[in-house]
């Protein structure tokens, strides 16, 4: 059984996704999303981009730049939901501590890799070996009406 919850905890957007969502520069349908891990705190007003925030180390189960996260979107009703597969990370030795895994946009390269959201666990996640942390979207990542 992995660390975390069977959903991630409380999702908080960072501010600028909503600006470069409404200037096309997110296509949440074909654009590759990855979900990464850091020990830092997150600003949601200040963090913009990938390079805003330390990855943990690469390596002991973690590789830099994350997971894809193989999502899709669509809208029904005039909702629109990002749907993303879950991920999990696979300790090998003891993988470096993080507290917040992060979604962004891997693909677009103007701004280069956009932040969308992070979750905050609250405390330290220690994994040591073979143990597993798994990012649980549960039945969608986020909505947009």
């Amino acid at each position: 059984m992995g660390k975390g919850a069977s959903d991630m905890a409380s999702p908080t957007e960072f501010e600028d996704f909503a600006e470069q969502l409404g200037l096309a520069k997110h296509d949440l349908n074909a654009h590759a999303l990855h979900l990464l891990l850091t020990n830092n705190a997150p600003s949601a007003s200040a963090d913009a981009v990938l390079a805003d925030l330390a990855q943990i180390a690469n390596g002991n189960g973690y590789t830099t730049d994350g997971i894809d996260t193989t999502n899709s979107y669509s809208e029904s009703g005039g909702t629109g939901t990002l749907v993303c597969t879950d991920v999990q990370w696979v300790a090998s030795g003891t993988m470096a501590t993080f507290r917040y895994p992060y979604l962004v946009n891997i693909t677009q390269t103007s701004p280069l890799k956009p932040l969308i959201m992070y979750w905050d666990y609250g405390s330290a996640i220690a994994l040591a070996d073979s143990e597993t942390f798994d990012g649980d979207f549960g039945a969608s990542a986020m909505t947009v009406n």
